[in-house]
């Protein structure tokens, strides 16, 4: 098919081995390579229409299309209306016969481009879609490593890994064989922004490689200490009644628009970070599912890289078991004072919290295992600063995060005569060592100047 000297051409011939006579009858090479893509995409799902657009620097004359370094005719020959340096061939349906690696070129008068970079075209859908995950999990802190890996059922075959938005040809995976599976892993050593994303991989059997399988389920790959951490705050604090509202809310520097929560990760990653755009997230009405250890984490919208996790923040529900005891003991010394929470039923660890402060409760472990069981907390030193009223809990250790009602509470009041404080007893002191020596000093006086008198008078009589 021809056209007029300005107007692009798409010329396809039908290859019977004359095919490179069109390169013997024009001068080859002199004219840089066109551009090609696939619109929407290299992979087609089977069924589905595709075009493949070639652009060329400079307005052409004529445009061709080869398969497989032969020239094949394609169904439909559309010239771009937009464009005169831009021609589209569309395939639909996509099938198996369309499959293949594709090459264009363009002509302005006698002249042949060099031809373009190899476009392969694949079809997707035609086996049963591979699995794909992450090792250790798919949120990896920056700098660490992790595995990716794809696993199918075909006994030989390819796997190749795509991440969405990216231009990179796909991975070839190292093929392996366990467990009756294919599976083919994909390692990153030192995980930094770029490999943050969304991946899927296919899988081709070994005598069609362009004949790829379904896509995996997606695996978002998160990358988490880009950023500065957060802080993590509990309100109306961590300490919290069961049934009642609590809200934890996550604090950041400015700039941030999405923010994650994570539940008792202790030492590892979480396994996903769900964003949200609001820094404030509302537990509600809690219960003893709620208790444990929160993380949070800031981020950016529509971005899979996060900040450090904020410093965990454990959430305690009370109310779980019955109250213990609260009793004021006497200290070692002046300087202390014994706080006992005591229970009857066996628990091995205590909290003791002062209302309206906002430092976490304190911790003791049961010691002595003797009934009652007791733990003693020690208050020091006694200033004015440990005024205030005072519970107890009793708790498990296999659910630390579970506690009892809080005992009655105990107001503790400290006196001036009990508060030490040691700069006034030591002015007192100064102030009263000063007295008695002035009282010595003027005792002193009188004592010398009556011992005068009598020499003086008997001097005066002689």
């Amino acid at each position: 098919m021809g056209g007029s000297a300005r107007t692009p051409t798409l010329t396809v011939l039908l290859c019977l081995g004359l095919c490179w006579g069109l390169w013997d009858q024009a001068q080859t090479g002199t004219l840089p390579k066109p551009s090609i893509w696939a619109d929407p995409s290299p992979m087609v799902t089977k069924g589905s229409r595709v075009t493949i657009w070639c652009q060329a620097s400079l307005q052409a004359d004529d445009y061709y299309l080869y398969k497989d370094r032969l020239f094949v005719p394609l169904e439909t020959l559309d010239p771009s209306r937009d464009s005169s340096n831009k021609a589209g061939f569309s395939i639909t349906p996509m099938s198996s016969h369309n499959v293949g690696k594709y090459q264009c070129l363009y002509k302005i008068g006698k002249i042949l481009s060099q031809p373009s970079d190899l476009l392969p075209l694949a079809m997707t859908g035609q086996h049963e879609a591979p699995s794909l995950s992450a090792n250790p999990g798919p949120v990896v802190a920056l700098g660490g490593n992790v595995s990716l890996s794809c696993s199918s059922s075909w006994p030989r075959g390819s796997f190749r890994l795509l991440k969405e938005r990216e231009a990179d040809v796909p991975q070839h995976l190292e093929w392996m064989f366990r467990r009756e599976r294919g599976q083919g892993i994909f390692h990153v050593d030192s995980v930094n922004t770029s490999h943050a994303g969304t991946y899927r991989c296919y899988v081709s059997p070994q005598s069609y490689p362009d004949s790829w399988s379904h896509p995996s389920d997606p695996l978002h790959l998160q990358v988490i200490g880009v950023y500065k951490e957060p802080s993590l705050t509990a309100q109306p604090g961590s300490l919290v009644q069961s049934g009642d509202s609590l809200t934890l809310q996550c604090h950041s520097e400015t700039g941030f628009d999405r923010f994650a929560l994570t539940k008792d990760e202790e030492l590892r990653a979480p396994q996903s970070l769900e964003g949200q755009p609001s820094p404030n997230f509302l537990l509600g009405s809690v219960n003893r599912t709620h208790g444990g250890q929160y993380r949070c984490y800031c981020g950016h919208k529509l971005s899979s890289t996060w900040s450090a996790p904020s410093a965990p923040l454990g959430v305690l529900i009370t109310g779980i078991y019955e109250k213990p005891s609260l009793s004021a003991r006497p200290g070692t010394s002046v300087k202390n004072m014994t706080l006992q929470c005591r229970s009857e039923i066996w628990f091995d660890t205590f909290y003791l919290s002062k209302e309206g402060s906002l430092a976490p409760p304190q911790v003791l472990h049961l010691q002595d295992r003797a009934i009652p069981y007791q733990v003693n907390f020690t208050l020091s030193p006694m200033t004015s600063d440990l005024e205030g009223t005072y519970q107890c809990y009793s708790s498990n250790s296999n659910s630390s995060y579970l506690l009892s009602q809080p005992s009655d509470p105990l107001e503790l009041l400290i006196s001036v005569s009990n508060s030490q404080d040691y700069t006034m007893e030591n002015l007192i002191r100064l102030g009263i060592s000063a007295l008695i020596l002035m009282v010595l000093g003027v005792l002193l006086f009188q004592a010398r100047h009556r011992q005068g008198r009598p020499q003086d008078a008997a001097g005066t009589y002689t």
